[in-house]
């Protein structure tokens, strides 16, 4: 059975949901979406930070933390904003770290977008 979190974000004009719960697990994904839901048009450690603070909030709203995601795939346009992106992404993940893929995107969905991340974690209990 799934459940839809509030992530504290406008609703998606697409057919999605930003976070679901299912079961103990937590399956949502994250861009650099500001609360009005506009893209941070920035440079990509800003918009590597905001993504991982509405996870963060996410996991929150859900009853859990980022401690709890055990798997996260990263999307990029540029190979060479990997480390950039790894900077950031140490603000808020500690060892052990989730398991990661990290994959260089022709594009994303919404124009000035170079970050996105998809996250599977597991809820406390």
């Amino acid at each position: 059975m799934r459940q839809e979190i509030d992530a504290g974000l406008p609703e998606p004009r697409q057919p999605f949901a930003w976070a679901i719960r299912s079961g103990g697990l937590i399956f949502t994904t994250h861009g650099p979406v500001r609360p009005d839901g506009t893209i941070l048009q920035t440079g990509i450690r800003e918009q590597a930070r905001l993504a991982l603070e509405n996870l963060r909030r996410t996991m929150e709203q859900a009853g859990g933390s980022l401690d709890g995601v055990v798997q996260a795939t990263v999307y990029l346009l540029d190979a060479a904003d990997m480390a950039p992106v790894d900077e950031v992404y140490r603000e808020f993940f500690q060892p052990p770290y989730p398991n990661r893929a990290s994959v260089v995107v022709a594009g994303l969905v919404a124009p000035g977008m170079r970050f996105e991340i998809q996250a599977i974690a597991a809820l406390p209990g």
